[in-house]
């Protein structure tokens, strides 16, 4: 008698996990390139908002990198990135400036008139691309936690 619930209540459990399991996989398959999409443009929406709200950030920025915030961060995902690579860029005074540091870490390359996509690196990579003499986990470092202080001192002030 035992047996025979316990293979009962084993089989309500199965019939129910595999139906919610069917419901999670049913709604996730509608269109993964547009919700993929749709994210990217929210992640975008969502930064130039911040800046937009955040007027000392989107200044320290522009003042980092020689150009308008929102132009400056636009591609990358978050907004510390941007602010970590505006200061690497004016830390090192690389060569092409924020928009080669930004290029690497974004994979776009300027070839001439044309412009093409290459794999993306990340900021340690970019820089020791761009300045193979730098101290890479050390300006890595030093950079983020500058972000990081823009970051902070931005939202205290506000």
């Amino acid at each position: 008698m035992k047996r025979t619930i316990n293979l009962s209540f084993l089989a309500v459990a199965l019939y129910l996990s595999a139906s919610a399991f069917a419901q999670h996989g049913h709604a996730m398959s509608h269109s993964p390139s547009n919700h993929a999409a749709s994210g990217d443009k929210a992640s975008e929406q969502s930064m130039t908002q911040k800046l937009t709200d955040n007027t000392k950030l989107a200044g320290k920025i522009s003042k980092l990198t020689g150009m308008s915030a929102t132009s400056a961060c636009q591609g990358f995902k978050n907004l510390g990135q941007c602010v970590a690579a505006a200061h690497v860029a004016e830390n090192l005074n690389i060569p092409g400036g924020f928009t080669a540091l930004k290029d690497k870490m974004l994979g776009i390359s300027a070839n001439g008139s044309s412009t093409t996509t290459s794999k993306p690196m990340s900021l340690g990579k970019a820089i020791q691309t761009l300045d193979p003499k730098a101290n890479v986990k050390a300006e890595t470092k030093k950079a983020k936690q500058q972000a990081d202080q823009d970051v902070k001192d931005s939202e205290t002030s506000s």
